[in-house]
């Protein structure tokens, strides 16, 4: 957790500095050596560097891919994509517990989940960088060959030959006007807006996170085998995904987080009033709390690549899975507090998505708005909307009113 950590803020930041493609690359092969290097690791001290170090590779290749995801699908089918991506997460869970029950020596099981990334290192070549970031970023030639490649790839050969230097400066000019030399993590604090989604989606971030790893670490408790639980608790997410996926392209982002998060803080204290020897009824609860948490992470994941602009996208995305990290460095030590009040550490896991509900309350809805590209764009938005709010607005005076046309 703490390489995740150092790893989303370090990543996250070079991703936007130096490209998505780039660091998704690095983060493959780091995380395929650091994986072969733990299941040698001669003694504990060197296992604990290696998990280290491949923890920021698993930062680095989650935020890329998202990025890369969010910058080059439409919007109208951004959520459908993203919750597909989620799909290929729970897969990987629900396969992990099959191959942790076919190789139960801990070598060949970290060996076994590390070399597939050389092949996954491989096939990366093949992908586009986001000409989005390529535009924003004064490489415009670069963006027009990806564009005409990706034109040829959907079998819009002619359509992509159009595509000059010329127009996509032309059709960014106030996004291109408004970047400046560089950014920082400062950039995500100074200015008002993008300060109050970046202390909201902090609060979000750490509070999933937080009870998600508070779940999971009691998987040995329910009374079934972990292998199955595991299986349980990873095929929960399918239509958990399906149902917020709907949700996400026609409720909105925000109303979706809200409900997710509040249902599993509901379910997560529920379980502190049944009793132990109910082992099916905590069990089925547990479930469907983490199956409302995985939910909450695919909205999450969604929202904040969607209110952050794409000069610091990566930065905030980077930040946000920072404090998700601080959220599972935490669960455990509040983990430890049944040895004294049992009752505790589910209250405590429970009530941390109630309070997160109620944060993502004051963010702005994404739901079919175009990706913002400046600083600037994302704080004349809000400008924008609170005019245009009825309540905001100054009520006509008699002689202001238009004539009523005669009959």
């Amino acid at each position: 957790m703490a390489g995740v950590l150092v790893g989303a803020l370090v990543l996250g930041g070079l991703s936007d500095r130096f490209g998505r493609k780039p660091m998704l690359m690095w983060s493959y092969l780091q995380l395929g050596v650091m994986g072969t290097c733990t299941a040698f690791a001669p003694n504990y001290a060197s296992y604990c560097v290696f998990r280290f170090a491949g923890g920021m590779a698993l930062s680095g290749f989650g935020l890329s891919i998202t990025c890369l995801v969010v910058e080059w699908i439409p919007t109208p089918y951004r959520a459908v994509t993203v919750a597909i991506t989620g799909f290929a997460y729970t897969l990987g869970q629900i396969l992990l517990a099959g191959v942790a029950y076919a190789v139960p020596h801990w070598r060949w099981l970290q060996l076994a989940v590390s070399l597939p990334f050389f092949v996954f290192l491989l096939y990366s070549w093949w992908l586009a960088e986001s000409a989005r970031w390529l535009v924003l970023s004064g490489k415009a030639e670069r963006a027009v060959k990806v564009l005409q490649r990706v034109a040829r790839i959907n079998k819009r050969k002619e359509e992509g030959e159009k595509i000059t230097v010329e127009i996509l400066k032309s059709n960014m000019k106030e996004e291109l006007a408004g970047l400046k030399s560089s950014y920082t993590i400062s950039d995500l604090v100074r200015t008002p807006v993008i300060r109050h989604i970046f202390f909201c989606l902090s609060i979000v971030w750490f509070s999933i996170s937080f009870s998600y790893y508070g779940l999971a670490m009691d998987l040995q408790n329910f009374g079934v085998s972990i292998y199955l639980i595991q299986v349980i608790f990873g095929a929960v997410d399918f239509p958990a995904k399906v149902v917020v996926t709907v949700s996400l392209s026609y409720i909105g982002r925000r109303v979706s987080l809200m409900v997710a998060l509040f249902l599993a803080g509901l379910v997560i204290i529920a379980n502190i009033f049944v009793s132990t020897e109910l082992q099916t009824v905590r069990t089925a609860l547990a479930v469907i709390g983490k199956g409302c948490l995985s939910a909450s992470f695919n909205c999450v994941f969604l929202y904040t690549t969607e209110l952050y602009p794409t000069p610091i996208r990566q930065t905030g995305l980077g930040f946000g899975s920072t404090m998700a990290r601080v959220g599972g460095i935490v669960a455990p030590l509040v983990k430890m507090m049944d040895e004294y009040y049992p009752f505790l550490p589910p209250a405590v896991y429970g009530v941390a998505p109630v309070v997160a509900a109620v944060a993502a309350g004051f963010l702005p809805e994404t739901l079919n708005t175009p990706l913002p590209d400046t600083i600037e764009e994302v704080e004349s938005r809000a400008k924008r909307k609170k005019t245009d709010d009825p309540k905001e607005k100054i009520p006509l005076q008699p002689q202001d009113k238009a004539p009523q046309k005669e009959a």
